[in-house]
């Protein structure tokens, strides 16, 4: 049975991880995610952790870096410089801002925390900005996909985990699993725009929700995404 729950409202994608992200009408998922969407990182390089990535957990200004197109050749600086992705020039600013060496890495399956997709319901965020007091940047949840649901129910993604989300009406649409609620971690504190910090927003999601704002997805059928398609539960 197939139960309709929305519709898409909004898409982006992130070329360089943690770096500004881009909004988009339609995009082509494919079977690593959104195509363009965390295909290059910076790799502390004397980091040994299974997770070695630079995130703005640890360099919040990592936000205000904006790489130019989906394949980016060039990035903007925080102070409107634009230096070659692939460039010494770039490394080196990265590298004194964090304070350490650091190395450009390029996946061509992406380079993603939990899952290659995450997706949040306007309701949850909303709910989460209530709770805060404050207006909050869509994009300080770091989603790919922003959905509009029937419902309005916040947090009403916890109740799709273990299924499979439909996009669109057609018979071979594109469709992803649910394998998990999105656990939270500081980066929503930080302002996209400013990289400034409130630490109430991540306090709001852990009282409303244990920390979890939205969910992790695995894509079981590529095709392209669109804002207005509709959503449904199968």
């Amino acid at each position: 049975m197939t139960v309709e729950l929305g519709k898409i409202h909004a898409i982006f994608r992130y070329p360089v991880k943690s770096m500004a992200g881009e909004e988009t009408d339609a995009a082509s998922l494919g079977w690593y995610g959104i195509d363009g969407d965390r295909r290059f990182a910076f790799r502390r390089v004397n980091d040994q952790s299974g997770f070695p990535w630079l995130t703005a957990s640890r360099l919040p200004e990592l936000l205000l870096f904006k790489p130019i197109n989906t394949s980016p050749v060039y990035v903007r600086t925080p102070e409107g410089r634009e230096l070659a992705l692939h460039g010494e020039e770039l490394r080196a600013e990265i590298s004194r801002r964090h304070g350490a060496e650091v190395q450009l890495m390029q996946l061509n399956q992406g380079i993603f925390d939990e899952a290659s997709i995450s997706l949040i319901s306007l309701a949850t965020i909303r709910r989460i900005e209530q709770e805060a007091g404050r207006l909050l940047e869509i994009q300080r949840f770091r989603p790919n996909l922003v959905v509009e649901t029937l419902s309005e129910e916040p947090f009403a993604e916890d109740q799709w985990v273990g299924q499979c989300l439909v996009f669109g009406a057609e018979t071979e649409a594109p469709a992803m699993n649910v394998m998990m609620r999105d656990k939270r971690c500081v980066i929503i504190n930080l302002d996209p725009a400013t990289a400034q910090m409130d630490p109430r927003v991540m306090e709001s999601a852990i009282r409303l929700n244990q920390n979890n704002a939205g969910v992790y997805c695995t894509v079981t059928n590529t095709g392209v995404l669109a804002v207005g398609q509709r959503l449904s539960l199968r």
